[in-house]
């Protein structure tokens, strides 16, 4: 695995992980990079790259491969949440909808709960059926940022 990280908004840490040639991960925070692992990959400093225009507002879609490993459950949930427009949001009900079981919003809730690829697949564009913010594994504040940074990207273009 090669690992890279890099201070992006208001001073938070982010690292991003490369496994066989896809983004595997995408921390909020410095994780424990073994020593002699850390490596600027053309696809780690291509991430960076399209991050850093995501938060300027200059990219509302990310064009990475992605190491989605999970269940089968969570493959199908972190692919539905990568088909919700950038500044818009679903409910968790609305996904378990989508997943053909309305009660399965827990489930969906666990699944956005272990996404190992924040922000590209975008589990901080779902919310609470009354509109409220609920658990993100960042913490609701970056939840709130993210949240924010692209309703005012997305009215810039109204």
């Amino acid at each position: 695995m090669i690992y890279y990280s890099s201070s992006f908004f208001s001073g938070h840490q982010i690292t991003i992980a490369e496994k066989a040639g896809k983004v595997s991960a995408l921390f909020f925070g410095v994780h424990r990079i073994p020593e002699g692992v850390e490596k600027n990959t053309g696809l780690i400093m291509e991430a960076k790259r399209q991050l850093e225009e995501y938060f300027q507002g200059r990219r509302t879609e990310f064009q990475l491969p992605l190491a989605l490993e999970g269940t089968a459950f969570q493959r199908q949930v972190w692919e539905k949440l990568q088909r919700i427009p950038y500044g818009e949001t679903r409910t968790y009900k609305e996904i378990a909808k989508q997943m053909g079981n309305e009660r399965a919003c827990r489930a969906v809730g666990m699944a956005n709960h272990r996404n190992p690829i924040a922000i590209m697949i975008p589990c901080h564009r779902v919310i609470g059926e009354d509109g409220g913010l609920r658990g993100y594994a960042g913490g609701v504040d970056k939840k709130h940022f993210l949240l924010e940074l692209e309703r005012r990207v997305s009215a810039a273009f109204i």
